[in-house]
């Protein structure tokens, strides 16, 4: 049964994942997205595949895609009549890949 794989990656790691998917012989879709919660940018990667391709697809984003430490603040507005109040940086993890691998139940090609 086809499969699709909807992989969401960080916009640093997204040239090493085209690039390595590529090499490895699999076709994409990559569409600019942007996270809801950082407004970061990202890609989202569309890559139809059979169900034995799945694993090494899988395996591909997940070694290209890294994870790093991002420093946020954020002001907290209208908490006094001054202004904004800062708060203390927030450590965050952010980049890496979230991955989606769902049925295909039909496919056409016009």
């Amino acid at each position: 049964m086809m499969k699709l794989i909807i992989a969401i990656v960080h916009k640093r790691d997204q040239e090493k994942v085209m690039d390595a998917l590529s090499a490895s012989g699999h076709r994409f879709t990559n569409i600019a997205t942007t996270g809801g919660f950082l407004h970061d940018g990202n890609t989202t990667l569309l890559i139809g595949c059979e169900h034995d391709a799945v694993d090494e697809i899988v395996g591909i984003i997940k070694q290209t895609c890294s994870t790093r430490e991002q420093y946020v603040t954020q002001p907290i507005s209208g908490a006094y009549e001054g202004g904004n109040i800062t708060m203390p940086p927030l450590k965050l993890s952010v980049g890496g890949a979230v991955i989606f691998v769902v049925d295909v139940e039909r496919f056409e090609s016009a």
